[in-house]
């Protein structure tokens, strides 16, 4: 490690030089066991033991609605009037545009005449083959004209029926010209201002997005999924049962929003555009304080990690060459030595309200980690001592778990 520290130990070299000068120009000896003429740095350690810690996972997310409705016209008309406010909260049923009515209320009338004029046809023709039917059986009229007459009357209770549904389709076609909300949710703003065309089915007029409950979309990278695989294949992981998550959402101000969600779908196949498995989240939003379209951090706890070895996060420094810890050793002469260890770091946990790195590797249990004094260690290999007051002990955490086999395809 003295390439990454190199410019610690030139440092070290000139404070030590003047400081041997300064001591010989005044007649003083070098106290031994220090650095440069200091005593030995007072430190504080820890010793790192496998055991249990929670782990959460973080990820990019967006809100949606969950369900987000298209407002379109049913028939093609020109749209007279906005009826409701832009962005507000609508009900479903709720009338939100107007159409010209003045053509379906003439197609209504039209309907409403051709029932009439279907229904006296029918009332002529039972009248004409009641008259003909005494006629055909004393055989004063062929039987045909009889016959023709009966079939006559069913004609005309066709035709009644038919009539009676281009009714009931005008009346919903005039109904249709008020475009009502098909969901309870919030609005969007208005596609379509008064006096354009609406086609039928076609043209878009508004949107409304059902946001209580809200839903919250992320994705899982497939490099991330298959390191958690391999980790429960191994027993280093546990995850709970059917993807049951306490879901956090992290705002963009960086609050945490007040309620947790839970995850209700998480997709088995790899989106091939992205590369990633698409999960999405559930979160109650009555007071409306979530907004479709808002990007925030999801976060999942109640993993766990299993026998892991954790150092406070001020103990892992960063060097040139990647990160590392001093751990406590000994010299030729049995005396305590700051000694760089290079670790390689995985998750972040919490233990005793503190965040602690999760070691990969680069660290043995019963290590002892220094985790105060930091800032004293002049360089690396120099002589520390050890704080007699302060109690060396283990991160707070649960002893490890027996390893349970995990799917291989669950996801977090």
């Amino acid at each position: 490690m003295s390439a990454p520290l190199s410019r610690f130990a030139i440092s070290s070299r000139l404070l030590r030089l003047l400081c041997a000068l300064a001591a010989a120009g005044c007649g003083q000896q070098q106290p031994p066991g220090g650095t440069a003429g200091f005593p030995p740095p007072e430190v504080t350690t820890i010793s790192v033991q496998p055991a249990s810690f929670p782990v959460t996972f973080e990820y990019v997310g967006q809100t949606a609605g969950s369900k987000d409705a298209e407002v379109r016209a049913r028939v093609t008309g020109i749209v007279e009037k906005r009826l409701y406010q832009e962005g507000a909260a609508v009900r479903a049923g709720q009338p939100l545009f107007l159409l010209d009515a003045k053509p379906f209320e003439a197609q209504l009338a039209s309907a409403e005449a051709e029932l009439l004029r279907a229904r006296a046809q029918k009332t002529q023709a039972d009248r004409e083959a009641a008259r003909l039917r005494p006629l055909a059986e004393r055989k004063a009229i062929g039987q045909k004209e009889a016959d023709d007459a009966a079939s006559a009357a069913e004609f005309a209770s066709a035709s009644i029926k038919a009539a009676q549904a281009r009714l009931t389709e005008a009346r919903l076609n005039l109904a249709y010209t008020r475009v009502v909300a098909p969901i309870n949710g919030l609005s969007s703003r208005a596609q379509q201002s008064e006096g354009s065309l609406a086609n039928a089915n076609t043209t878009l007029l508004t949107t409304v997005s059902q946001v209580d409950p809200i839903w919250v979309l992320f994705n899982v990278s497939d490099n991330e999924q298959l390191r958690l695989n391999k980790a429960m294949a191994e027993g280093r992981l546990t995850l709970p049962r059917n993807h049951a998550f306490e879901v956090a959402v992290k705002l963009s101000d960086g609050s945490t929003f007040p309620r947790s969600g839970r995850i209700n779908f998480a997709d088995s196949r790899v989106n091939p555009q992205t590369g990633t498995y698409e999960m999405r989240a559930e979160i109650a939003n009555a007071d409306l304080a979530l907004k479709p379209g808002q990007f925030v951090r999801v976060t999942l706890k109640g993993a766990q990690r299993q026998g892991a070895l954790a150092v406070p996060q001020v103990a892992v420094l960063e060097g040139p060459q990647g990160k590392f810890v001093y751990v406590l050793g000994k010299d030729q002469d049995g005396k305590d030595i700051a000694v760089p260890r290079p670790v390689a770091v995985g998750d972040w946990s919490e233990s005793d309200g503190k965040n602690v790195w999760l070691i990969d590797s680069g660290l043995l249990p019963g290590d002892r980690v220094i985790v105060d004094g930091l800032a004293r260690i002049m360089m690396p290999n120099s002589p520390v001592r050890v704080a007699e007051s302060a109690a060396e002990t283990a991160l707070a955490g649960q002893p490890p778990a027996p390893a349970t086999p995990a799917a291989a395809g669950n996801k977090p």
